[in-house]
């Protein structure tokens, strides 16, 4: 269980509040770990984020897209860099989402990002792909 991190997006969690936090915390007791995905994109209810079992903050791919080469670019760049601060001052790890360039992944490790996923790194592998890499390594 504790190489399983679910995602959940804003929206959910917002939905019967305390009945989430109680099925989140009864996973947590059994090792599940849980990312907040798409955060910024949903109701960003701040004042609930701290109430949240959360271990990951998960930058929307749209803020991170828009970090370079668009008229509003210092704009999403503050966006990004308010929430990676955010995320550290509550303990939790943060990742941006869609990094597609050599610059976006160095701007988001000069905010203090420190995990980014998107096609710079690595396209989505097909369910057949990911069923055989799997498979093949089961402690993978």
């Amino acid at each position: 269980p504790a190489q399983i991190k679910l995602e959940l997006t804003e929206s959910l969690l917002l939905d019967n509040v305390d009945s989430v936090i109680a099925t989140m915390r009864a996973l947590k007791a059994h090792g599940l770990g849980f990312s907040l995905d798409d955060f910024g994109t949903g109701y960003s209810n701040l004042s609930h984020l701290h109430r949240f079992p959360v271990d990951t903050l998960k930058i929307d791919q749209s803020f991170v897209g828009q970090m370079y080469g668009h008229q509003d670019s210092d704009k999403h760049k503050q966006i990004v860099k308010t929430v990676v601060m955010l995320g550290h001052n509550l303990g939790l790890d943060v990742v941006a989402e869609g990094v597609e360039t050599e610059e976006q992944r160095q701007g988001l490790k000069d905010l203090g990002c420190e995990y980014a996923q998107g096609y710079l790194f690595c396209k989505p592998f097909s369910k057949e792909t990911i069923t055989e890499l799997m498979l093949k390594n089961p402690g993978w």
